[in-house]
């Protein structure tokens, strides 16, 4: 009788052989599962191996006694009740930059596809018409590519369109010089890149930031007859925007293989548009893709339940138990100073730097440290979903450089971390400790001595230090009805630069941001969530 039992919810096997004919393991398949049955189901599986198309919810999880893992094959993990699975001590898998090239090529072949008019005159061609003189092209040589990220899908595109003789540009604030100069791309401001460019790419995550990114007031600084290309992810662009530019002229035409709502409604504007060129999301769609995915995850299970090795774990490090019981705290304390410097530096990233003081860190492998650390840090700042395994990958291979250092005995504290990141613009310190379980503090910022708790709302204020400045801020919060929850300010001297660090109870949103840099005094606001 076999020792394990998987339930994969999708049908198509080519690279699951060896996890098939595993003869510890038993895949049963049961394909696209509706809710109700997921839920009755995943109670007689130690693993489930799903795609994007069955969610695993709160109630699937809740169900599941005997559920171990979740493999998920592919990048995206939004179907997965993470929270709930960490609860439960289930692991989640993903097989993260599988698609790269896969979803490279797409890009390419829809820019070739928009810029000769093929869909359309294929279709006017299969209905029986010849009209040349209507689907007259444009080069690529010679033009001007802008892509907005360039991360590892917008390097491998450019590396490729070099090749067409073609200008290309970038956006991506946390790419170095460096990593941009060695592919060939030259480097700069958002606004420069939408305004210089002839056809822009997106390639970045969809986040808050990045959330209808392509709007009215974007479009607007764009060359007339523009072209926007969208492999990425649907929301980016904002659909109803997009529509009007493309009515007008100001876009000439745009290639869309992802949506905000998939599949969108077949009233959906865009696609009655005869100079919009659409795909069903197939950036990921091809056989070497799934092939390779579905080899990595074979693998991926057989050393979860044969090997007991964790690899390209979402949720939790690759370690054994001990020494992740060990390593806890600090991983959660790191993440934070990630999330927290992730979300004050606006620039490329060229060193990051991390000093691990005291004896418990002697005896013990850091790699995983400082890996939560980068994955927090960079997670905004890349178009593929970083975890523990892959963070540290990904960050070289945009021109970070990572060291680390150990330091057996520290001064006021046993036992923290000092970390330090150079960036194309400035350098940042920051340092954290573990004061008790769950119970964290950053302890230093930018050598500025600090007692900030690493939790909820955060407005980061540098200030000079003369009265009435923080009363401001203050007065300004409570008019907006916005209740301080704690305050912390850092100095050397009166006076001088100061850091103001105000715990709030809620969401700050853009508009009073702005009105507090608008304050005499004030030299910088960053609205951090931990």
């Amino acid at each position: 009788m076999k020792k394990y039992k998987i339930l994969m919810t999708y049908k198509n096997t080519e690279g699951l052989e060896t996890l098939l004919n595993h003869s510890d393991i038993q895949v049963d398949i049961k394909p696209k599962p509706s809710q109700e049955e997921l839920v009755s189901l995943v109670k007689a599986y130690d693993g489930l191996l799903i795609r994007s198309e069955v969610k695993v919810t709160k109630e699937v999880i809740e169900a599941a006694d005997r559920l171990k893992v979740i493999c998920r094959a592919g990048t995206g993990v939004d179907n997965v009740d993470i929270q709930a699975a960490n609860k439960k001590g289930i692991v989640v898998m993903n097989v993260p930059g599988g698609n790269t090239i896969s979803a490279c090529e797409h890009t390419i072949g829809l820019i070739l596809a928009m810029m000769r008019n093929i869909p359309q005159a294929h279709h006017s061609l299969k209905s029986g018409r010849w009209e040349r003189e209507k689907f007259v092209g444009s080069e690529l040589q010679g033009k001007t590519l802008g892509l907005i990220g360039l991360g590892k899908i917008g390097s491998e595109v450019a590396k490729r369109m070099k090749y067409f003789d073609m200008k290309i540009i970038a956006y991506d604030p946390y790419v170095s010089e460096d990593y941009a100069y060695q592919l060939g791309v030259e480097l700069k401001s958002f606004d420069e890149v939408i305004s210089e460019a002839d056809i822009i790419s997106l390639h970045v995550p969809k986040t808050e930031t990045t959330k209808n990114l392509i709007d009215r007031n974007t479009i607007s600084k764009m060359k007339d007859g523009v072209k926007i290309v969208n492999c990425a992810r649907g929301g980016i662009v904002n659909e109803t925007d997009l529509y009007e530019a493309l009515k007008s002229g100001k876009v000439s035409s745009a290639a869309l293989d992802v949506f905000e709502k998939e599949p969108p409604e077949s009233s959906l504007a865009l696609l009655q548009l005869d100079n919009v060129v659409v795909t069903p999301h197939l950036g990921a769609s091809t056989e070497e893709a799934q092939v390779k995915i579905a080899q990595e995850v074979s693998q991926m299970l057989i050393d979860f339940f044969i090997n007991n090795v964790i690899r390209n774990a979402v949720n939790l490090p690759s370690v054994d138990h001990d020494t992740y019981l060990k390593l806890k705290p600090y991983i959660e304390l790191l993440e934070k100073l990630g999330r927290f410097q992730g979300q004050i530096i606006t620039s490329g990233i060229k060193e990051i730097y991390i000093q691990y003081i005291g004896e418990i860190f002697q005896q013990l492998n850091t790699y995983i440290l400082t890996s939560a650390f980068i994955k927090e840090l960079m997670s905004e700042m890349v178009d593929i979903q970083l975890n523990y395994v892959n963070a540290q990958l990904i960050a070289k291979e945009r021109g970070v450089t990572i060291k680390e250092s150990k330091i057996r005995e520290g001064k006021e504290f046993k036992e923290y971390i000092n970390i330090q990141i150079t960036t194309d613009q400035q350098v940042y310190n920051i340092s954290g400790v573990v004061i008790s379980e769950n119970n964290y503090r950053i302890i230093e910022v930018n050598g500025l001595e600090t007692d900030i708790e690493p939790e909820g709302n955060i407005i980061v204020v540098t200030n000079i230090d003369r009265p009435g400045i923080i009363g401001k801020v203050g007065t300004l919060l409570g008019n907006n009805n916005i209740n301080i929850a704690r305050m912390f300010v850092a100095r050397k001297q009166a006076g001088a630069d100061a850091m103001t660090f105000i715990n709030v109870d809620g969401e700050v949103n853009p508009q009073i941001i702005s009105q507090i840099e608008k304050i005499e005094g004030i030299k910088a606001v960053k609205f951090v969530k931990l």
